[in-house]
């Protein structure tokens, strides 16, 4: 148990009835969750607003509610805490709760539109294999230390990313690696957590079903560098036109990465090939598994990103070495008939330009590259027809086909798609609604030494239709169906 006013430190309060000298079991946002003595949050989501359960919530034993908008009827028995904004308040009463255990441990948020996942997940693996203990909080998954548990946000809600950094430092954790998303810093998640650094990506079309314009959406990403203390760095891709400005009004220590412009950590692509990477990172040559121009950026802020950790400089070089690729992320095998399939997360027009040109960069034209693609359904709309240039433009054959529909008709999808590709390349675009089928047209569609990329659903085994999931791996599908056809 823990009195009630410990745990509202830092919460912006406008009223409180009743009292707050009580103890309390935990807190819950959801009001199905509630048991005695627990303290209710009510949120106002997208489909729901948690001000229309405060009663139930109260039946099931809330003993206190913290809300924006009072009851018309208050219960003498329990206690309101009126606050400015209940997201808020959510955060600052579990990092409370939990006592603060992000200040116990070194946090790194990393933020941007691509390569989030990636640069998270090979932190984790390259302090790992420095010796560390290190979580991790990210789209593919959740790790405290060498524990995985199932991740089902980007950015999880401020309850859950206490939760696990209190796991995290209970077990003596030194480092955590996590996703920061626009809906996170948005909804407030991140507040009331202490970060040592920040890092930014890249900047480019996503969200806007969710964000009213690109130039929210921007500054919402901005304003997680605007909350770093003095004490954090700030570590942002200067080459990316968006990263000068998350840097203008952040008290943290400002460093850049770059390959194009002058930068406290720069790189260059020496070698470029399907089996790796030689860059010239400052003034060191490394050679990395990972490939193409993205993961040369990705591998920047993660050495960066350690040298600011506190790293050595040759022993991060090693590590990078060593690294390997993240699940869904231009994950590739190679076929007995010698066809090499990709798979990769590509699900924004800027992420599936950058994996094709890496493709198209190291391929000799003398073999065919055969791209599938899909939209999500109840997704911003405005990227189908960018997409579908994009994949048409770039390969020499483009198959359209479902990704997660959602509640979505997934031939409005596809359609909304095709109007986006130019009509000298017409003749290189099908549209198979069946994404089995889709996968299985392309590896019928190769021949030995041509390329299949499968993008837009990357580490996720599943496919969401009509609020269900089926199970689907594009890499386990791909590799099936490689193999019976070499039968």
């Amino acid at each position: 148990m823990i009195l009630l006013k410990d745990i509202l430190y830092k919460v912006a309060i406008e009223s409180v009835h009743g009292s707050t000298d009580i103890d309390v079991n935990k807190i819950e946002f959801d009001s199905r969750k509630i048991q005695q003595n627990d303290v209710f949050v009510a949120i106002r989501g997208t489909l729901s607003n948690g001000h229309d359960f405060i009663q139930k919530a109260i039946e099931l034993g809330a003993i206190a509610i913290i809300c924006d908008e009072l009851p018309k009827q208050l219960i003498a028995s329990v206690t309101y805490v009126k606050v400015v904004n209940t997201n808020s308040a959510l955060a600052f009463l579990a990092a409370n709760y939990y006592k603060n255990p992000s200040a116990n441990l070194k946090l790194v948020g990393i933020t941007g539109t691509n390569g989030k996942t990636t640069i998270a997940s090979l932190l984790y693996q390259l302090f790992k294999k420095a010796g560390f203990k290190v979580g991790l909080i990210s789209t593919v998954k959740i790790m405290v230390d060498d524990v995985e548990y199932k991740a089902t946000h980007t950015t999880p809600d401020s309850l859950t990313i206490n939760h696990y950094l209190n796991e995290m430092v209970s077990i003596g954790c030194d480092y955590c690696f996590m996703e920061v998303s626009s809906h996170g810093v948005h909804q407030k998640r991140t507040e009331g957590l202490t970060f040592a650094g920040g890092v930014f990506t890249n900047l480019t079309h996503d969200h806007l079903d969710y964000h009213n314009s690109f130039a929210e959406y921007r500054d919402v990403k901005k304003s997680f560098f605007d909350n770093l203390p003095k004490t954090a760095f700030v570590l942002t891709n200067i080459d990316d036109k968006n990263g000068s400005v998350m840097m203008q009004n952040t008290n943290a220590k400002k460093l850049t990465y770059a390959l194009k412009s002058y930068a406290d950590y720069r790189a260059q692509i020496l070698e470029n090939q399907l089996s790796g990477l030689l860059l010239k990172i400052n003034d060191n040559e490394v050679w990395v598994q990972l490939i193409g121009t993205f993961n040369a950026y990705n591998l920047l802020a993660i050495y960066g990103t350690a040298i600011e950790l506190g790293l050595d400089k040759l022993e991060v070089l090693r590590l990078l070495s060593e690294l390997e690729s993240v699940s869904g992320r231009f994950q590739f095998i190679v076929s007995s008939q010698k066809i090499t399939a990709i798979v990769d997360y590509a699900h924004t027009p800027d992420a599936l330009e950058n994996v094709l040109k890496t493709i198209n960069d190291i391929r000799t034209n003398n073999e065919q590259l055969i791209t599938v693609v899909g939209c999500g359904g109840d997704r911003d709309k405005t990227k189908r027809p960018i997409m579908a240039k994009i994949a048409s433009e770039m390969s020499n054959k483009a198959i359209f086909t479902s990704d997660n529909p959602r509640t979505e008709n997934p031939e409005t999808i596809i359609e909304e798609m095709e109007k986006g590709v130019e009509a000298q390349n017409y003749k290189k675009t099908l549209s198979i609604l069946d994404r089995k089928q889709a996968i299985k047209t392309a590896c019928q569609l190769a021949n030995s030494g041509d390329i299949i990329l499968i993008a837009g659903k990357g580490h996720e085994t599943y496919q969401e239709i009509n609020g269900v999931r089926h199970h689907f791996d594009d890499m386990e599908t791909v590799k099936e169906i490689l193999e019976q056809l070499n039968k």
